[in-house]
């Protein structure tokens, strides 16, 4: 059983899903939401039932647009021992996702943003559709592209990881592909049937492919 609600967690065929579940707020991650998805993870590293694990979202605009900052201002400096775990553990299961070793694939059928990339491109597939918009926002306000954004902006080609860190760019699904942040590239009506595929597959290579 999940911790709450707004994350739900699933198996099915040969895989485990983690499902985004909070629609009216673009899937802003709060920090319940970060500490069910790693203990979930945890679970499934050692059922080997569990081959792979997919994450996708249960809104139509939005995979994840990013870490709850709201609850954050509203708790200000006063709160910032209530603050602070929350990044603690975002963190956390950020570098725990890019050490799985179970293959994760995260399906970006939306906006993509912030501590939303930090839960998708650490992982080993990143398949994403025409509605694809990834960007660090962040940065708009004066913070650091966070979430393992020093790990994985350095590695896109011709510098465009410095130009998204030091301007908040928005990148469609073409560029999100030639820059490496998507693995893979298909159209928003066929990912339905490409999460079904893949939980029915004990690998996930020849239905990428």
């Amino acid at each position: 059983m999940s911790e709450t609600t707004d994350v739900l967690f699933e198996e099915k065929g040969h895989a485990g899903l983690i499902i985004l579940n909070r629609p009216k707020a673009l899937n802003a991650l709060t920090h319940e939401m970060c500490v069910a998805m790693h203990r979930q993870l945890e679970r499934w590293l050692i059922d080997d039932a569990v081959h792979h694990v997919l994450i996708k979202s249960n809104s139509e605009k939005a995979f994840c647009a990013g870490g709850d900052i709201r609850q954050v201002a509203e708790n200000g400096p006063e709160k910032i021992d209530v603050s602070l775990p929350f990044f603690a553990d975002e963190y956390r299961l950020n570098t725990y996702m890019e050490s799985y070793a179970k293959p994760l694939i995260a399906l970006l059928d939306g906006i993509v943003m912030g501590g939303g990339v930090g839960i998708s491109v650490h992982g080993a597939y990143r398949v994403g559709s025409e509605k694809t918009m990834f960007a660090m926002p962040e940065t708009a306000i004066g913070f650091f592209p966070d979430v393992g954004g020093s790990h994985f902006l350095p590695k896109m080609p011709q510098n465009t990881g410095m130009y998204c860190a030091m301007t908040g760019e928005r990148l469609r699904q073409a560029d999100c592909y030639w820059t490496g942040i998507l693995t893979h590239a298909v159209k928003s009506e066929d990912m339905a049937a490409l999460a079904e595929a893949l939980c029915e597959a004990q690998d996930v290579e020849p239905v990428l492919a």
